[in-house]
Parts: C-alpha cells; structure tokens; sequence
C-alpha cells in the first residue's frame, strides 16, 4: 500500500481526490483541519501524531517537521542505504503529497492587517515538505495545485503511479509555488521595514493570459499580473465585449489609464500608439468627447478611448461613427452598450474608477540583462508653488489652463511639447530627437486652433531660447516648463521679447 500526505489550507475539490487516491491503495496521513473534513467524509486517515510519535506544539507551530515526515519524503528508493535507514528506523516511506500553504496572501490583502496574524499566517511546516517531496520527485508525487488533481488521479487510475515526466513537472510548479510565496513573504516584511533598495529584490506575478503574439507577430507574448494587484489596472477591468485584448491593447489601455486618472471633471483621453492624440474636458462627457476628437480627428481613428464618466448615448453614437479598439469607462448605459456593440471588435471595458487615487506600486521596466525599478510619477502639483519668472503674468485662468496642459504633457514621450487651451489639447509633438522639432509637431497639429487662449506645457526645460522664441512667433501667450536650464536667462528674455508668461515649476515630466 502507498502512503500519502494531505494537509491544505485550501479545501476545494479535495475530497473526490482523496477518495480517488484510497481507492487505489492510498493509506492517507493528515493534520488538523484537514483531517477533520477527510473524516467527516468518511475517509480512513492517519493522524500526523501516529507517525511522529510527537504532539503538536507551540500552537501547531510544530507538527510535521519531523524525520518520520521528512525521512519518508526524502529517502531515495533507488539507494539500498537509504531504504535501510527507513527499515532500521521504522520509518515509513511517503509517496505522494498533497499540500498548499497557509493563506498569507489572502490575509495581508485584509485591510487594517495587523502585523502578528500577517507572521502567523507564514507557513512553515508545508514549504518544507513541499520541497523535501519536489527535490525527491523521482520517487515523490508533489501536487500543489488543485487544477492537477485530475490529471495525477487519473494517470494513477491507469498505471497505478504517476510519469517521472509527470513528477517532474509538478516539482518545478511546486519550487514556483513556495518562491512565490516566500516572495511575498519577503516583500511584505520589507516593506514593514521601510528598505526601498534591498540587496535581492523578490517580486511575484502570476500568468493571466498566454496572448496569440507580442508587439509583432513573430514574438511570442505572455500576459502575468501582479500577485497583490491594483484595483484601478486594465488587468482588473471587465471586458463586455470585442475581441481578446492584444500585446499592444494592454499597453495602450494602460498608459490611457494613467492619464485619464489626472483629472476630476468630464473628461476624455484619445490615446494612440502610448501617446496621447487627444485629451478634452467639459461640462458633460460628450462635450469632453467632441473636444478630445477635434484636438486630432485623424490620429484618433483606430486609438484608445479612456472616459471618466458613464457613457451615454449621446456621446456613443459620436463614437460609434469611427473606428476605435478600445472604449474604457466606469460604465455603461444601456443604450449606449447596445449602440456600441453593435461593432463585433470594438473592445469595451468597465473599471471602477473610484479606485483611481488607489497608491500605486513601483513599475518595473525590462533592459538587457537587468531591470529598472522606479516610483511611477503620480505627484500632486498646484499651481499655486509654481513661480513666474517673466514680466508678463500669468491670470488665474491662464494657470488653470497650464495646469491641464501640464497634466497632459506629463503622457506624452519625451521631448513633449503640448499646445492647449481651456477646453483640450491642440495639438501634442513627442518623442522627437530635439525639442523644437516637437514645438514644430505641436503647432503644425493646433494649426488656427491656436489663439489668444493657448498656452503651452514642456515636459522639460529649454535648453535654448528657439523653442521660446517659435512659441512667440505663433500666437502662445503662457507657458509652463520645468525651468532648471544653465541657459534659462536667454528664454527667459525670449519670453519677455513676445509678451509671454512663463512659470516654472522645479519639477520634470520625463516620459521615455
């Protein structure tokens, strides 16, 4: 008869895999809770006391850390020394064990956790065996996944045992399993510490998705989300209708989050390839939605559309007229959803936007060999802390309006220039090698657009007076940029030539 050790925090789907295993000349050892539900239903087991010959102690603390348990788990079958041991000591041999581990993750994501049912709630015990079986997986069945009971049931219906193959792989899932876990372990108590630039930086994702190709059709591409995610994420968005979500979708579904979370009022981000096409507030959504496509009606076809209120009707049916890849929103009407499903690709999400101001987590950006770990830049600014460094100065509404320019600049890639005025961006130039090519972009798109309201935001400072001087010779009447320049005096004086208010804010908006 085989011997199995069973012992999960998780209880789902366990006992049909139990009775499984008894039928086929399984005699089961179990701990706790776990034998508790095994005995309610009838199945015959061996308490974990009968093998140690030891009690629990320290509250269950120790109970399986024992060489009656790791003896069995451990010895090699194939060594006529090891298996002499066992015969010697009276230690019986343990085929197959069943174990997940204590929820820690689902008790630290408890809001108010208190720092002593988070330690409690470290496993130490079930890692240890989970590995004691995986490092012996040529003789140990380790299953740690309830989506393999099935699978190890039925090759064990059929041949009486599991593949080495088999073995094999559910020994690597089980040294995933506790890296994982002890990975949040890790970043929990370090963070508990306040260390922001530990010596071994643990992170754990779990996969969501293997997507049908990458950034182009020849690569291959996996989709993992984050073990503890984020509410406010297109990972957490509920998809009411379209096609699956592509590489590239998610990218740009995401960076539209992390601008339309800018601001309170009415508003749309029209986003394209990472950039933003198009962003316009109003009174009403598709107020918001009328400007945000009249700052760039070409590039918006087949763009990214974020919108902070429900959508209605009214501004479905403006939509509905072109051809978008993805619609997310708080909601939508029902009339509305109707309209714009009515498109069988259009993509269309639903995120709880109240979850927006959510603190965020380190972003992490991939480079050969290694990886950039930095603060996402959420930082709250006011106008208010700006100074003005002209003669000219700026009004009230003129701030305001630099103050959504400034918002906007910040998801456009650098060299970004944004041209707006109090209603939506004009026009945007980003990415550019050199910063005037970028004002150049900006103002070729506000064309005569471009009025005694327009001001202009740059992510980052001018590193010549040119950029100023452009911005004069076509009708800008404020500016805000970072200031910080050794050659600041020489824009400065531009400004001043053409009658321009300019403020710095001390602060840059690099978005490479």
């Amino acid at each position: 008869m085989k011997r199995a050790l069973v012992s999960v925090s998780d209880k789902q789907n366990l006992v049909p895999f139990v009775k499984g295993l008894v039928e086929n000349n399984f005699e089961i050892i179990s701990t706790g809770g776990t034998k508790r539900v095994l005995d309610e239903a009838g199945i015959e087991t061996i308490g974990i006391e009968d093998v140690t010959h030891f009690p629990e102690i320290l509250d269950g603390r120790v109970k399986t850390l024992n060489p009656y348990v790791h003896g069995g788990l451990l010895a090699r079958r194939d060594l006529p020394e090891h298996m002499a041991t066992l015969e010697k000591l009276n230690i019986t041999p343990i085929d197959l064990v069943c174990v997940n581990l204590y929820p820690f993750k689902e008790t630290i994501e408890k809001p108010g956790v208190e720092l002593t049912d988070a330690i409690e709630n470290i496993d130490i015990g079930g890692p240890s065996m989970v590995r004691s079986a995986a490092k012996n997986y040529h003789d140990v069945t380790i299953v740690v996944d309830q989506a393999d009971y099935d699978e190890v049931l039925a090759q064990i219906k059929e041949d009486g045992e599991t593949s080495l193959a088999i073995r094999a792989r559910l020994a690597a899932k089980a040294f995933r399993h506790t890296a994982a876990y002890d990975s949040l372990i890790s970043q929990y108590l370090t963070k508990q510490t306040g260390l922001e630039d530990p010596e071994k930086l643990t992170l754990s994702w779990d996969l969501k998705e293997t997507m049908r190709y990458g950034e182009n059709s020849h690569q291959k591409a996996w989709l993992y989300e984050d073990a503890l995610p984020k509410d406010f994420s297109v990972l957490q968005a509920e998809q009411l209708h379209g096609k699956k979500l592509s590489y590239n979708n998610i990218k740009d579904a995401d960076e539209a989050l992390r601008c339309i979370r800018e601001f309170d009022e009415p508003t749309v981000v029209a986003m394209k390839h990472m950039n933003p096409c198009g962003i316009g507030r109003g009174d009403s959504l598709v107020q918001a939605w009328d400007r945000a496509y009249e700052a760039d009606p070409v590039s918006i076809f087949g763009g990214v559309i974020a919108l902070n209120r429900q959508v209605d009707l009214a501004t479905a049916e403006k939509m509905h007229k072109i051809f978008l890849e993805i619609v997310i929103a708080p909601g939508f009407d029902d009339d509305a959803f109707e309209l714009l499903a009515k498109k069988k690709n259009i993509r269309l999400l639903r995120l709880d936007f109240s979850k927006k101001d959510e603190p965020t987590k380190h972003e992490v950006v991939s480079v050969m060999g290694g990886m950039l770990l930095q603060e996402q830049d959420t930082l709250k600014e006011d106008y208010h802390d700006w100074q003005c460094v002209t003669e000219k100065q700026p009004t009230e509404e003129q701030l305001k309006t630099l103050m959504f320019a400034w918002k906007a600049v910040k998801h456009a890639k650098s060299n970004a220039i944004v041209l707006a005025n109090d209603e939506r961006t004009l026009g945007v130039g980003e990415g550019q090698p050199n910063r005037i090519d970028s004002l150049k972009i900006a103002v070729k798109h506000a064309g005569e657009a471009i009025d005694d309201r327009t001001v202009m935001a740059s992510d980052a400072f001018f590193p010549f007076g040119d950029c100023v001087e452009y911005a004069g010779q076509n009708g800008i009447k404020a500016i805000v940029q970072p200031g910080g320049s050794i050659r600041d005096q020489e824009s400065i004086e531009m400004a001043n030539k053409y009658g321009i208010a300019m403020v710095t804010t001390g602060i840059r908006h690099f978005r490479h």
